[in-house]
Formats: C-alpha cells, structure tokens, sequence
C-alpha cells in the first residue's frame, strides 16, 4: 500500500491494529491465565512460573534493536510476518511441554516473536510509511490495542475452561496462523526503502544513537517505563495500607484502563487543536502529579480519584508520546532502530523497579519513600523530554 502524503492509510491502521489486538490479547494478557493451570500440571511455584514472563520481556528487549535496524532496512513485511508465524510455532509448542525448561523456552521464543510484532516494530513501519501523519495512526492502534485485555482476557478464559490450556493454545496458535501472518505478509507489500545516511542530513545511527536528543529521550522512556512498571503489582497493597475502604481498594485499580483509553480519545479528537510540542511537554507531567496526589492523599477518597484520572490518563497518552518522540525530535528514517535500541534498557526497567518499590517499603512508612523516589523519576524524565525538545534534530 503506497505512502500517502497528506494522511495515513486508514485501511492499512485497522488492518494492523486488529493484529496488534491478536497478539497483545493472546499473548500478553493470556499468560496470567496459563500461570494455575501450567503450575498445577508442571509442579510449579508462582515464582517459578513468573520467571518466564521475565524471560520473555528479556528477549523482546534482546532483540527489539536488530528487529528495528531489518525494519529500517526495508523488511518491515518479513519482519512482522515472521514474528506472527514464530508466535504461532512457540504457542502451538506451549501446548506439548511437559518441563520446566520447555515452558521457559517457549516463552523466551515468545518474547523474541513480540519484538517483531507489538507496538514498536509497527510503531516504526506507520512513521516509515506515513511520515506526516504517523501519530493520528499511532493514537488508532493504541486505541485499539487497548482494548486487547477486555476482548482476549474473557475469550481466553472462555477456552481455557472449555478445552483445557493445551487446545486453547492451539486455537490461538491458529488464529495467529490464519489471521496474524496474512495480514502482515498482504498489508505490508510495497515497503518504504531504506535511505542512506547522506540522503537523512549525515546522520547514521551510529551518530544518533550518541546524540543528545536521543539520549534526553532514553532517560525519558526509561524513567516513564520503571513507574508504570513498578505501580500496578503495588498498587493494591498500596491503596489498603494507605487505609482507603475496600470498595475503593478495588475500584480505583478497575478504572484506570477506562481513563487510559479516555485519555487516547482525547488526544485522537482534539489534540489538533493544541501545538503538538506543547502537549508532549505537558502529558509526561501528568504522572508526577498522579503520585503526588498519592503521598499527600493519604487515606482519602479524593486522593484515590485524583490519583485515577491523572495516572489513568497521562499513561494511555504517555504511550503516543513515548512511541513517537524520537521520530519528532531525533530522526524518521532509523526511527525503528532508535526505538528498538531503548528495549533493552526498558526491559531492565520494567523488571527491576517492581522488586526496587518492594524493596524501598518498610512497616514503618510503608510505600511513602517508594513514592517520593518515584516521584522524582517521573520529574527528572519528563524534564528530559523538554530538553530533548530544544536540542532537537528536525525542524519544529
């Protein structure tokens, strides 16, 4: 599908946000619900049987900076058709394990498979294709793959009861064979190619990769990352301690995923209306103030739903500032290697900063000091993002 000047392809986003729907749904979301069943049959502990998530994070991190450099390249349809197929091979593998070592390997297979085909790879591929409409269509597939755990958590468990784990994965296996890799292999001919160095103003991404924007903007991402990692195992053992009643105990946690995808509209209808470097500067603060409102809250309600509509909002936004800020302020031609060259680091964030807030409360404070160095996390990233604006490589 050829490259449209004055907008995105609207056919080809909901094509490949209904693939992003298959994979984060069955995948992502479905591993929580393999975690009993899995343990049961293999002999499992819940620490056991959590490393694999990690080891699949892990990989995705690995492999998320050679997937983008391919991308980058002009592979973007053997990139993302390969991914859906390797997804369809290790979940159909899942279902034959009968170790410990086959459930971590497959998972480990599984993560290298994400980073060929959830929202960084096909971030990348719609800036390529669409460079002066990328963010309306990155807005769309965070839309739409937002609603991944609504959709894939009721199915899944749906299959899971009625056929057991190992033919529910088989069945998700299909649909990524059947639905998955087509899409990707029909909705992707006609790939931008790759230009060289001389033809983007100099800039290899050797060069960038050392630039300051792009480093203001890895701090950023990182930093973003390790709080929105770190506060959803937290947050329920947060809330009770803070002394909140129990219906707000469970209720604040069910609504964020609302406020999320309420935040997406929001940007998707009227964000044409603000100076887009203005809102990029302005969404990242929302998450300090969403902490803020935690710590001084203490064991009030108002507290509790201020805490939901600034978190709930600035992180459902914060994923199209995070995916797009290196193609508005670093470079467009290697955005999927810049991009895939911060997986790593935010797989280390994403796995380190649950067990650093675990380890910063004490029965004295409580999450209070966890909070405060979130906090200042949240400050200094989206500090760095307004840096990385001023010292941008493109024009504004």
């Amino acid at each position: 599908m050829e490259n449209k000047d004055r907008g995105h392809d609207r056919r080809l986003v909901l094509w490949l946000s209904l693939a992003q729907l298959i994979t984060w749904g069955s995948v992502f979301y479905t591993f929580a619900l393999l975690l009993e069943p899995v343990e049961r049959e293999l002999g499992l502990t819940r620490a056991q049987s959590s490393l694999a998530f990690s080891l699949a994070l892990l990989a995705e991190g690995v492999f998320a900076y050679p997937v983008g450099r391919w991308i980058d390249r002009g592979h973007e349809r053997a990139v993302m058709t390969a991914g859906s197929l390797l997804v369809a091979v290790a979940l159909g593998a899942h279902a034959f394990i009968r170790s410990v070592e086959g459930f971590y390997a497959v998972w480990f297979v599984l993560g290298a498979a994400l980073a060929a085909t959830l929202y960084t790879p096909v971030f990348a591929v719609v800036t390529r294709r669409f460079p002066q409409d990328f963010r309306r269509a990155i807005i769309t597939m965070t839309f739409l793959g937002g609603l991944a755990s609504s959709v894939f958590i009721p199915l899944s468990a749906w299959l899971i009861s009625a056929l057991g784990w190992r033919d529910a994965l088989l069945v998700l296996a299909a649909v990524h064979l059947l639905v998955c890799a087509p899409l990707h292999a029909v909705c992707l001919r006609g790939a931008p190619a790759a230009r060289l160095a001389k033809a983007t103003g100099g800039h290899s991404p050797a060069t960038l990769l050392r630039s300051a924007p792009f480093l203001l903007i890895g701090v950023f991402v990182v930093g973003m990352m390790a709080i929105t990692a770190a506060i959803p195992p937290h947050l329920i053992s947060l809330l009770r301690e803070s002394g909140l009643h129990e219906a707000w105990v469970i209720a604040i946690p069910a609504t964020i995923g609302v406020m999320q995808v309420l935040g997406r509209l929001l940007l998707y209808f009227f964000e044409h209306r603000f100076d887009l470097h203005v809102a990029n500067r302005l969404i990242p603060l929302l998450i300090p103030l969403a902490l803020a409102a935690l710590i001084a809250g203490a064991a009030s309600p108002a507290a509790g739903i201020a805490f939901v509509v600034l978190y709930g909002l600035g992180n459902g936004m914060l994923t199209i500032v995070k995916g797009t800020a290196i193609a508005q302020y670093v470079n467009r031609e290697h955005v999927a290697s810049l991009n895939g060259a911060l997986g790593l680091p935010q797989a280390i964030a994403r796995a380190i900063a649950p067990l650093l807030l675990g380890l910063l409360w004490s029965r004295e404070v409580g999450y209070r000091w966890g909070l405060a160095v979130l906090l200042v996390v949240g400050i200094v990233a989206a500090l760095a993002l307004v840096l990385a604006q001023k010292r941008s490589l493109l024009p504004r």
